[in-house]
């Protein structure tokens, strides 16, 4: 059999277009998917990279070939891609490699309602039917082929969006929103249109080859433009959006990153006050401030697994109502528990346009401790790199170990995650502490150990 391996990730395919996969490979994809869901219709939408058209429709014509309809949505983000599959009620893919370069491509894929697929709950035997297949041809079903067919959502993506948050009564707010070229250009206007907002749109163009800096602003050479976007206009407040724009960055009035960890606290607040006792999910590498300010609001805390996979199994589970991630990943139970960038967006402008004071003041609340960011580091043996940090502080006084996701190690006044990348040969770690000289020094560390 042909071995994808390369390919299929932990929650998703992807991979250098055409090098590692095809058109022709999507077109089994897309029939491993309709064999596997066994759906009589699903969804399919695509960024705006130059091969995501010609491998969404190879996928689509691969999954009408199982008999299954296909609704194409044509360019979205992938919250809207989510949109579609919960609001219509079918499984759904998604052509995005997010923030990887151009050359990448990659297809999420979903359950009806949203529902990931994961390696454990379903992509294994996508992969296992794609890599058979590969090698013997799809086989015939005897079905009726499928039809294909195109349906524009976005005006209903966004005013389903804008019935969730209610921004009628805010101040004017002036926003700089910079869409690196990808899909935050097609889905900010429309979203935004008709609200006491004044945008300032940067990079709107859509281009999948990302001509002014990489979509992925977890990167702070990234966010660089937006800053100084956000100082030279007198902005309220700065939006960044990585290339399939579900996930969101905010800068403040002077410039200033916002912690997608304050962020996760912001929004939980608000969740908890419509949702009085609820349940918040959130990663092990968000900030220790995330379930403290959900405890002073009357919320319980879940942590879990780094991955929209997890996150999204647990929130089903659980039956939270809001979840977010360290990278900016933010989960709505109301959004079929799946992540969307933009709502919380709108939580942010709303919050902030419900009082007078600027972002920086608003968000301080929420933003209590030190952290390093995420460092990543190639290693030739991320075991036992991993292996040989975990030695390191073993023995010390009050150090605690825990090994939901890679290992994490907490102190007195300090704890750190180092975690295998799920889609790229690298560590990555974060660190926080109670001030920034603690946060050096344990980085300075176990980069030490990390990087011998």
């Amino acid at each position: 059999m042909a071995d994808l391996s390369q390919i299929v990730k932990a929650y998703d395919v992807r991979g250098v277009v055409p090098d590692q996969w095809d058109e022709p490979l999507a077109e089994i994809f897309g029939a491993a998917f309709a064999a596997v869901t066994e759906a009589t219709a699903v969804v399919v939408g695509h960024d705006m990279r130059p091969s995501s058209p010609g491998l969404s429709r190879a996928f689509a014509r691969g999954a009408a070939s199982r008999g299954a309809d296909v609704t194409e949505i044509g360019l979205c983000s992938t919250d809207e891609l989510y949109f579609a599959s919960g609001r219509l009620g079918l499984p759904g893919a998604m052509f995005t490699a997010s923030h990887n370069p151009a050359q990448y491509n990659g297809i999420k894929m979903c359950r009806a309602g949203a529902a990931p697929i994961g390696q454990d709950t379903g992509l294994s035997e996508i992969r296992e039917l794609a890599e058979k297949w590969a090698e013997t041809g799809v086989p015939a079903t005897g079905a009726t082929p499928g039809a294909i067919g195109a349906r524009d959502v976005l005006a209903d993506y966004a005013g389903f969006l804008r019935s969730l948050v209610d921004l009628s009564g805010i101040r004017p707010l002036k926003v700089v929103v910079d869409a690196g070229n990808g899909m935050g250009g097609h889905t900010v206007p429309t979203v935004l249109d008709g609200l006491p907002v004044e945008l300032v749109p940067m990079y709107f163009e859509l281009d999948g080859t990302f001509p002014n800096h990489e979509a992925n602003p977890l990167d702070p050479a990234n966010l660089v433009d937006l800053q100084a976007r956000v100082r030279e206009t007198g902005a309220d407040i700065g939006l960044a959006f990585d290339g399939d724009a579900d996930r969101c960055f905010a800068v403040d009035e002077r410039g200033e990153p916002v912690s997608p960890s304050a962020v996760t606290a912001l929004v939980a607040a608000r969740e908890l006050a419509k949702n009085p006792g609820a349940t918040i999910i959130h990663n092990l590498i968000t900030s220790w401030s995330v379930p403290e300010v959900v405890a002073e609001h009357g919320g319980r805390t879940v942590r879990t697994r780094v991955g929209h996979s997890f996150i999204k199994q647990e929130m089903a589970a659980s039956g939270a109502v809001f979840g977010g991630e360290h990278s900016a990943h933010y989960y709505f139970r109301d959004f079929w528990n799946a992540d969307t960038g933009m709502l919380a967006a709108l939580h942010l402008l709303a919050a902030l346009g419900a009082q007078d004071g600027p972002l920086s003041e608003l968000v301080a609340a929420y933003d209590r401790y030190a952290a390093s960011g995420e460092i990543n580091s190639t290693v030739a043996d991320q075991g036992a790199s991993t292996a040989a940090v975990r030695a390191a502080f073993t023995g010390r006084e009050g150090v605690a170990f825990d090994e939901l996701d890679g290992l994490t190690v907490t102190g007195a006044d300090w704890w750190f995650n180092l975690r295998a990348s799920n889609t790229e040969p690298l560590l990555r770690l974060n660190v926080e502490a109670r001030d920034a000289a603690t946060v050096a020094r344990v980085r300075d560390e176990v980069l030490g150990i990390v990087r011998a």
